[in-house]
C-alpha cells in the first residue's frame, strides 16, 4: 500500500461517526448491510451517513453495491488488511509482536 493512500484511509477513519460505520461494516462481514440499516443502527441521520459513506468509499474502505432498490455497503476487507500490514510492517524490530505493550511503556497508576 503506497504512504497516499494510507494518509486517506487514516484520514477516513479520524472522525467518530465514520469510525463508527466503518467498525459496523466489519461485524456485518462481507453481508454488509444498507445505508438504512447502517443510520439505524448508529443513529445517524441519513444526510450525515451519505457524506460519511461516499468518505469511507473515496478512501477504498468500504464499497456498495446494488441489490434491488438498496445500496448495500460492506468494509473493503483487501484494503483494511494493506492498511494493518502497512502499520506493521517492520514492527517490534522483526522480534515476534505481542498484544500488551512492553513494560517500559505500560501506564502505571501513579504515573504522570
Amino acid at each position: 500500500m503506497e504512504s497516499k493512500s494510507v494518509v486517506i484511509a487514516l484520514a477516513a477513519l479520524a472522525q467518530e461517526s465514520r469510525l463508527a460505520v466503518f467498525r459496523l461494516l466489519i461485524q456485518a462481514g462481507p453481508e454488509g448491510f444498507s445505508a438504512g440499516r447502517i443510520a439505524e443502527a448508529l443513529g445517524i441521520a441519513p444526510s450525515s451517513l451519505s457524506f460519511h459513506l461516499k468518505e469511507l468509499v473515496h478512501a477504498g474502505l468500504v464499497r456498495s453495491r446494488q441489490e434491488s432498490r438498496y445500496v448495500i455497503y460492506s468494509a473493503n476487507f483487501e484494503v483494511m488488511n494493506e492498511l494493518i500490514g502497512f502499520l506493521t510492517d517492520n514492527c517490534c524490530r522483526g522480534a515476534p509482536c505481542t498484544t500488551s505493550p512492553p513494560d517500559s511503556m505500560r501506564y502505571r497508576s501513579g504515573d504522570s
